[in-house]
């Protein structure tokens, strides 16, 4: 009889790196400092009624595959029952195989639910009778399924308009012990190529500053303002989602003032051209780092997605529906002037830079020692595979760059980057890939036999880098 898929050496190919996973990556609990899990879902411990809602609804991954194996969009965001749409997914995991989707779904429900058996349409009523039923338990409640996984602390994703309050919620309840902060996303706030959308977003941060925002220095104020209050809420990162860095070489004597044109001119909503959104964005971004610098934040870049390239679905579906993919930009030249300009001012946050096109791996680990500066071990962070990238391929040609041209001991290793409660055992599966590389490579001769070296190493790039980093109080 064969053993089951997802078992206690998976993805474990030595006995060494079985020792390592087992004896210093797995009993590390978890910094997840970036996600989008709701606020609202962890101040009120929401449970949900079966499994499809937490694990289904707003899943892009799931859906691309499940459109794919031609499943009908009434199954992925329409009006299919619950049971219908687990069911539709249920049938398309075994043509997952070799798609993370294929681990991550059975690493999901064996450690959520304990379930072992493969999902597949004939299985699909079994398991989700005793995916439902569990939940209906105290301990599989929102904030039960992060004590599950041994989380310690979170960062999740958040607009500088938001009013912070389910943050607040969670701060004040002596009785829950994990620590969740927000992260600022001003993503907004560089929107200026749209102006009827960037002005509706201006009016809303108005409206919660009560600051009148008709001038770039005005507009300033009030980020700042908002800044001020997240960082009063104990965020300690912000977070920028971007195509590319927006670097424009602007002359001293006249960039503010052709900036302030600038603003004035979408503020009024008229079109801008190319090189006024450029410029505006290079002049927003910048003033914003220098905040990050100020509070000594950590600053992150997600660089290289081509968003919402389906037209008919975007308008159907809005943004974060499935439909975008890496992009092919030239990031070297603007990401290095960016950072020059801040660093030649002293202004120049701890910061992590996360590709998305797999070839840039090498340009992004050789950018970061460019700027690293000896005041912070591993200022600069080459990040962890992200969105297309973060399956065993991917996780491994990051490590391999990062090792290669920089020091993987500083790493701050794994996140989730999900919008799911159920997401967690991608932390596992990420120290199981860095557990089997090392591992690997000492069985033949490569690293030293030396668990307590290569060990710490593990142990560190697993959790205590990134609380040291962060500078989490947890």
């Amino acid at each position: 009889m064969s053993r089951v898929f997802i078992h206690d050496d998976f993805l474990l190919h030595s006995e060494a790196a079985r020792t390592l996973y087992h004896e210093f990556a797995k009993p590390e609990p978890i910094l997840d400092y970036h996600n989008h899990l709701t606020p609202a879902d962890i101040a009120h411990d929401t449970r949900y009624d079966t499994i499809t809602q937490v694990w289904l609804y707003g899943d892009h991954y799931k859906w691309r595959a499940m459109r794919t194996n031609g499943v009908d969009e009434r199954f992925c965001t329409g009006s299919a029952s619950d049971w219908e749409k687990f069911h539709a997914y249920a049938a398309t995991v075994p043509k997952t195989l070799r798609n993370p989707l294929y681990h991550w779904t059975h690493l999901e429900l064996a450690r959520y639910f304990g379930v072992t058996e493969l999902l597949n349409a004939d299985s699909a009523e079994r398991i989700y009778a005793v995916c439902n039923e569990q939940l209906q338990t105290p301990e599989k409640s929102t904030r039960g399924l992060l004590s599950m996984m041994n989380v310690r602390a979170l960062c999740t994703t958040d607009d500088p308009t938001d009013s912070l309050e389910n943050h607040r919620a969670i701060a004040a309840d002596a009785s829950f012990h994990i620590k969740v902060l927000p992260t600022f996303r001003p993503d907004k706030a560089l929107n200026v190529g749209n102006p009827e959308a960037f002005n509706r977003w201006t009016n809303a941060l108005e409206a919660c500053t009560n600051l009148t925002i008709t001038t770039f220095d005005e507009f300033l104020t009030a980020l700042q303002c908002r800044h001020d209050v997240f960082a009063e809420h104990g965020c300690r990162l912000s977070d920028h989602g971007l195509e590319l860095i927006p670097f424009v070489e602007l002359e001293r004597g006249s960039a503010r003032r052709l900036v302030s044109a600038s603003f004035a001119k979408v503020r009024a909503g008229k079109a801008l051209s190319h090189d006024e959104v450029r410029s505006l964005q290079f002049a927003t971004l910048q003033e914003l780092c220098r905040m990050n610098h100020k509070k000594g934040w950590v600053q992150q870049f997600h660089l290289g997605a081509l968003r919402n390239n389906n037209r008919r679905m975007f308008a159907t579906l809005g943004a974060d529906a499935g439909f975008d993919s890496i992009g092919d930009f030239g990031q070297a030249k603007p990401l290095a002037s960016f950072l020059a300009s801040l660093d030649e001012s002293s202004e120049l946050a701890k910061t992590i830079l996360y590709n998305l096109n797999p070839s840039d791996n090498e340009v992004f680990a050789t950018m970061i020692g460019n700027f690293q500066d000896g005041t912070v071990p591993g200022k600069l962070q080459y990040g962890a595979s992200w969105w297309f990238l973060d399956q065993k391929d991917g996780i491994e040609r990051q490590l391999e760059a990062l090792s290669n041209m920089s020091l993987l001991a500083r790493f701050v290793g794994m996140l989730t980057d999900s919008r799911s409660f159920l997401s967690y055992p991608r932390h596992e599966y990420f120290r199981r890939v860095l557990c089997n590389l090392l591992g690997s490579e000492m069985e033949h001769g490569l690293l030293p036999m030396d668990f307590a070296l290569v060990g710490g190493m593990v142990r560190d790039i697993s959790y205590h880098n990134a609380a040291e980093y962060f500078g989490f109080e947890v």
